[in-house]
């Protein structure tokens, strides 16, 4: 372990810290994070039980290698004016084992029985700028499982763009970074190394935010004053190499206390700063959820306002329909009032020429006009119905280009939310889109007819048959044709009585009345009960096309809610272990 005694305290921390790491798993598995960055949570939490890691990082030929032999005292690394390291190379504790011949894969082990190594493992990296662009693909994703990053730049071109580049992503990981500035020796006075030493300064203050700790070191001098035996060699250049208060910096000032806290506050670290741009997520996500939540719910409103507005409008068409059968009425009370007549004796004891008359002038088009008013409430219906499709396909088309516009551009469009989201808005749209141009205006017309037929059928209790609607209003209303009709001939007989005439119209235009009005209330009936199961499975399919993403808007709404609550409560415990770990 990176430790050799931990106290009560320490150890508290230690597994408050692996506890709220991996707590923060669920949080972003539920943000659906990408795989790198549940890797990267994963590595921090196994970084908890590692040594104490210090990543050497930097441009290739800057002298990473050439640095670590120096601080080993041994040429254990490959050297070179080109890039000699191809891997990750990992040194630790154990009996000399050269990497020669580097196994397959990211990481080459490297050996050295080396005491301080027992506590520290140190990690050599590709060259940011590298010709290989895997090899800072490589050093980039080990980063951040770094505990320390030496920063190894070259005296010669100290802070390339290829390194700016690099110090912004380490920033953005918040590690604690030691500047190193290689190869003084090849400067001309102590004045050009204090020189590049403030131009480092000040752009390493720019990009990390902070004042950096800077060493101006010669390795190859402190390689050559390892490596000589004559002692006053040996002390002119490790004078000259500067390197001491580096090596003292990094073998004793940097004990055990120190690494502890290093070692703790860099998973930490990862943590929060996951937690934090995964909560820009959930605000971005959010955003967009209450935008689809309202237009789900403006939906909702829309049909509960088409239904209101159909039935306010139905009772418009079904007026038309009643007109047809007042005029019906009206027509009747002037034939009885012509008719029932002691002038027309002759003619009111001829039932058939009555019932002639009757259907005449009383029934006249009566039929064919209810029958036109039901058509065109018929088109009305089936128009509207059309119309609905229309407005749910536009609204849908609107909201399946809408996307996250703001939180981090990496997050955005991540395989689980967005995807399932668009999946489902498309999968609306298709519906929408599909009945709208299948929509076959004469089909749904002639169905509905048929449906209302046979409703009015049912309700006159008469036979339907292959018959169209007009022909059913005639069979209907010749019930009341002969049943007038068959009155009327009642009164004749009884005419031979003068008084019984007047008495015989009034009853005549009452029946015609009653019977006029039992058919309006059962045609009535009939329409509005087949109206109001029109507009049922009209509105039921909408919302049906709808259903699967009005779900998964609310499932996600209350998904994202519980993962914020979660991260907020990640991030309070982090920032509290962060407090704890200063004052280890």
């Amino acid at each position: 372990m990176f430790y050799r005694v931990l106290t009560e305290s320490q150890e508290q921390i230690l597994q408050a810290e692996r506890r709220e790491l991996l707590a923060l798993r669920r949080p972003l598995t539920a943000l659906d994070a990408s795989s790198a960055d549940m890797a990267l949570l994963d590595r921090a939490i196994l970084q908890l039980d590692e040594l104490f890691l210090l990543v050497v990082v930097g441009e290739f030929n800057a002298g990473k290698s050439a640095f670590i032999n120096a601080l080993l005292g041994r040429r254990i690394l490959t050297e070179g004016v080109t890039p000699t390291t191809t891997q990750i190379t990992l040194l630790k504790y154990g009996e000399l084992q050269p990497a020669d011949e580097p196994p397959a894969g990211d990481v080459a082990v490297v050996t050295y029985p080396l005491d301080w190594l027992r506590d520290v493992n140190i990690v050599d990296t590709p060259g940011v700028n590298a010709i290989l662009r895997q090899h800072q693909q490589i050093t980039e994703s080990f980063v951040p499982r770094a505990d320390l990053i030496l920063f190894i730049t070259s005296a010669d071109r100290p802070f390339s763009e290829s390194e700016r580049a690099f110090l912004q992503r380490i920033r953005e990981w918040g590690k604690k970074v030691i500047f190193v500035i290689n190869k003084i020796d090849i400067l001309q006075s102590d004045a050009d190394v204090e020189r590049i030493v403030n131009f480092v300064q000040v752009n390493g203050r720019e990009l990390l935010g902070r004042n950096p700790t800077i060493y101006p070191i010669s390795a190859r001098l402190a390689q050559l004053a390892k490596e000589t035996i004559d002692a006053d060699e040996r002390t002119r250049w490790w004078v000259a190499s500067r390197f001491e208060p580096l090596e003292t910096h990094i073998l004793r000032t940097l004990d055990e206390r120190q690494r502890l806290r290093l070692k703790l506050a860099n998973p930490l670290g990862v943590a929060q700063r996951l937690a934090k741009r995964y909560l820009e997520t959930v605000a971005a996500r959010r955003a967009l959820l209450h935008e689809d939540l309202a237009v789900t719910r403006a939906i909702e409103a829309q049909l509960a306002a088409y239904q209101e507005g159909m039935r306010r409008d139905f009772k418009y068409h079904l007026s038309h329909v009643d007109n047809a059968l007042y005029a019906m009425a009206e027509r009747g009370d002037r034939f009885f009032d012509e008719t029932i007549r002691l002038s027309r004796i002759l003619d009111l004891v001829n039932a058939d020429r009555i019932s002639a008359l009757f259907e005449r002038t009383v029934v006249a088009d009566a039929a064919s006009q209810v029958e036109a008013r039901t058509q065109e409430l018929i088109d009305w219906l089936v128009d509207q119905d059309h119309a609905q499709w229309q407005q749910i396909a536009e609204i849908v088309g609107q909201r399946s280009s809408r996307r996250p516009d703001h939180g981090p551009a990496s997050l955005r469009g991540k395989p689980g939310f967005e995807a399932s989201r668009r999946a489902l808005l498309e999968s609306v749209g298709q519906a929408a889109r599909a009945a709208v141009a299948a929509y076959d205006h004469a089909a749904e017309a002639r169905n509905l007819a048929e449906s209302l037929q046979i409703a009015v059928a049912q309700t006159a209790i008469v036979e339907a048959g292959a018959i169209g609607l007009g022909a059913l209003l005639v069979k209907v209303l010749a019930v009341t044709v002969a049943d007038v009709t068959g009155l009327l001939a009642a009164g004749a007989v009884a005419a031979l009585g003068l008084y019984v005439i007047p008495a015989r119209r009034r009853r005549a235009q009452k029946e015609l009345q009653a019977k006029i009005t039992n058919l309006r209330d059962q045609l009535s009936r009939a329409l509005s009960e087949q109206f109001e199961r029109e507009l049922a499975r009209s509105v039921r399919r909408l919302r049906e096309a709808l259903q699967p993403y009005t779900q998964f808007v609310e499932a996600q709404e209350i998904a994202v809610t519980t993962a914020e609550k979660d991260l907020n409560e990640t991030v309070r415990a982090l920032d509290d272990l962060a407090e704890q770990i200063v004052q280890l």
